[in-house]
């Protein structure tokens, strides 16, 4: 078989829509002939921690290759690039091919223009999330796009706006994991069949301590930003926006819907002065349809602790979903997932680039074997909307918390703001 055959026969097997894989799809092993051939082809844009940890998921589901790296910065695509080569060795897997290795500004119009790439996992800044996510869905590549999907109204819209051209042409998930964590699927579905009755309010925390980051004494202050993005207020989104947004996503899951006003405090009380401009708490109260109020708290200073969780309170019971410990249901029907054995020594570390044990074990695993096999299976997800809807929420606590006042769902989506960065990557040195 040519290349350029071969090329089109997986095109035709990676991008078709369910109906016309229920027609036409081969088994792809008695294509290609081999596993490694076989396996969704994935281009990584962002190596840091995070975009690393998510393409070291897909290929350990079984059924994705690492072909293609993009960073802004030679340094940790060298170091993605040295990682992936020696995890995917023992899987009998080539060595990643130089061509497909992408630095610079315009990586990220490279990587999507590969035709070697079938999926890519978009890691970056969230603040080029909605650009890079728009580059990677008119080049049909399916896309596994990290939270938060934007820092601002105007980018959550136009993720929307993607989301809705991506229908049905590609798979584009969005990296809130913990939808598909079992325990935590099985107790938002007995939630939702009614175990707790009427929900009549909830509590919500995501208490962290501070995130260190090298210093970089010798960059610009351009590149310092970019290298240390999540204490950057725009970059990021802030801490609530970029962190906390997992809590406030469950809250939306359990209660399905997205609240309706908030009103919130916080500040940078605690945090460093020279590192940045985010917040190191905040404190909201969000209101949802149905006057269900929840209270949110978050620290992202504090030492020797932490801790994340849920707890709703109903006519029927109350639920506890923390990332440790029990978990499950009390009340008229009480339900307890199984608690796994904690881990030897000491108490884990908080992770910041997902990397857990106990609740969330099998969160990213689960996660990334649902987006190869929506790709492989041709049943495309996309979830440009709830992701938007998760960022949206908590930009009206930002908002709230910035101006003192209480933001209405309404109101927010009429701003007109957009946040710039006022970087220009082209002239970084």
């Amino acid at each position: 078989m040519s290349r350029d055959a071969d090329a089109l026969d997986r095109r035709t097997f990676v991008g078709a829509t369910a109906a016309a894989a229920a027609a036409m799809f081969i088994k792809p092993e008695l294509v290609h002939g081999t596993r490694a051939n076989s396996a969704v082809r994935v281009g990584l844009l962002g190596c840091g921690g995070r975009g690393t940890e998510d393409a070291s998921n897909l290929v350990d589901t079984g059924g994705a290759r690492v072909v293609a790296l993009a960073d802004l910065f030679p340094d940790q695509l060298d170091a993605a690039r040295a990682h992936f080569d020696q995890v995917q060795q023992a899987k009998g897997f080539a060595a990643l091919d130089p061509k497909q290795l992408f630095v610079g500004p315009r990586a990220y119009e490279r990587l999507a223009a590969s035709k070697e790439v079938d999926a890519i996992v978009i890691a970056t800044p969230p603040y080029f999330h909605p650009q890079h996510l728009e580059t990677a869905v008119a080049a049909g590549k399916h896309v596994y796009l990290e939270k938060p999907v934007a820092v601002d109204v105007a980018g959550a819209k136009r993720v929307i706006e993607i989301g809705k051209r991506a229908q049905g042409k590609v798979s584009l998930d969005v990296g809130f994991q913990i939808r598909d964590c079992p325990p935590f699927v099985e107790l938002v579905r007995r939630i939702h069949e009614g175990a707790l009755g009427d929900i009549i309010c909830g509590e919500a925390y995501y208490l962290t301590g501070y995130i260190d980051r090298p210093p970089w004494p010798n960059a610009s202050p351009a590149e310092r930003r970019l290298r240390n993005w999540v204490r950057d207020r725009v970059l990021s989104g802030d801490i609530i926006v970029e962190q906390n947004i997992h809590v406030i996503d469950i809250c939306n899951w359990v209660l399905k819907a997205h609240p309706l006003n908030a009103t919130a405090t916080g500040g940078r009380l605690g945090r460093p002065a020279d590192d940045g401009d985010c917040y190191g708490n905040y404190h909201v109260v969000f209101r949802y349809p149905g006057n269900v109020d929840v209270t949110f708290s978050s620290t992202q200073f504090a030492k020797g602790w932490w801790d994340v969780s849920q707890r709703f309170f109903g006519t029927k019971g109350t639920s506890l979903s923390p990332y440790v410990g029990p978990l499950g249901i009390w009340g008229d029907e009480p339900w307890q997932a199984p608690l796994p054995p904690p881990p030897p020594g000491q108490p884990a570390a908080f992770s910041v680039t997902g990397n857990f044990t106990s609740n969330l074990e099998s969160a990213d695993p689960e996660k990334k074997k649902a987006f190869i096999e929506s790709i492989t299976n041709g049943t495309f997800h996309n979830q440009a909307d709830k992701g938007a809807e998760s960022a949206l929420s908590c930009m009206m606590a930002r908002s709230a918390a910035y101006t003192g006042r209480e933001v209405t769902w309404d109101e927010l989506m009429t701003s007109q703001e957009v946040w710039e960065s006022r970087l220009d990557l082209d002239r970084l040195r």
